[in-house]
């Protein structure tokens, strides 16, 4: 086997793992390219199916294309997608774009504290009815016991402190000293009631391993990763307000991979262009300790 097939073993396994050993689980899609291959493995992992439903945190900020990338490929896949929002922040203006909060506050408002409560079931959810193509209000309010996001720890300083099962408290609070070991592939599943799981299957993936599968599985990704002709692409997807393109002139797959391998990129953090990031003091730990993404 290959780099890429063991990789990918590995991920799958862990899917499976997740999947048996939680009882209502859910995946984070945040429709960027990570979480997009992460998609892609559990529906390897599940026969062409993806049994787990998916949640995207909704801010209202998010550029338009990655709204209507998520709708398409939901309804062509026939993906159970939830999604929620900070209704209240929104209404109130208490977000950044309006001048009202810092970053760190707006990412806290309509990020953190969405998905903690989109996640306990404490606000509402809304899911896309395949019928009507339309998102209605979920009846079920059940709580998600564990998530599975699509984390890097080489994409982050704080996510390079996770574990592939990384226990949370009832509030998504992450203390990092409390982390398990996790030995020759052997992950700790069973926690204490109350526990709330965060399961990362593309932890040991890296930036270039991401856009290698892509181009070997021929993965649909939003056309804001590619130069569309003014020299300049995103490498890191957000809201809109928070996230600059880089230069760049690679306009598909094949380009971005060459770039990663000629080091192009290679002394620039890739959320180089996030700007939360900045204020957070170069990194996402204040944030990440308070249930972020």
């Amino acid at each position: 086997m290959n780099h890429l097939d063991i990789i990918e073993n590995k991920s799958i396994h862990i899917l499976r793992e997740a999947y048996s050993q939680f009882r209502n689980i859910c995946m984070l899609w945040s429709v960027g390219k990570d979480s997009t291959v992460l998609l892609w493995l559990a529906r390897k992992a599940f026969f062409g199916h993806c049994p787990i439903p998916l949640v995207h945190i909704d801010t209202s900020y998010k550029i338009p294309e990655m709204i209507e990338y998520r709708d398409r490929l939901a309804r062509e896949w026939g993906l159970d997608m939830i999604y929620g929002q900070n209704i209240e922040a929104l209404e109130k203006k208490q977000t950044f774009p309006d001048k009202n909060v810092d970053r760190i506050q707006c990412c806290k408002n309509l990020k953190t504290e969405a998905l903690r409560n989109t996640l306990n079931g404490s606000w509402s959810r809304f899911r896309l009815n395949h019928e009507t193509k339309q998102y209605e209000v979920d009846q079920n309010r059940e709580p998600f016991t564990g998530v599975i996001a699509g984390v890097r720890a080489d994409e982050e300083g704080s996510r390079s402190k996770e574990r592939y099962f990384s226990p949370r408290d009832r509030n998504n609070d992450w203390d990092i000293g409390e982390q398990p070991p996790e030995f020759w592939n052997q992950f700790k599943t069973d926690f204490a009631p109350g526990t709330h799981v965060r399961i990362h299957p593309l932890l040991d993936w890296t930036e270039l391993d991401i856009w290698e599968y892509i181009k070997r599985e021929n993965i649909p990704t939003v056309s804001l990763y590619y130069d569309q002709g003014e020299g300049r692409r995103y490498r890191s997807l957000g809201c809109a307000p928070c996230t600059s393109p880089v230069d760049s002139n690679a306009k598909n797959v094949d380009d971005v991979v060459e770039e990663l391998k000629n080091g192009q990129f290679s002394n620039i953090a890739e959320r180089s262009g996030r700007a939360q990031d900045k204020d957070d003091g170069g990194g996402l730990e204040t944030l990440r300790r308070d249930g972020y993404m």
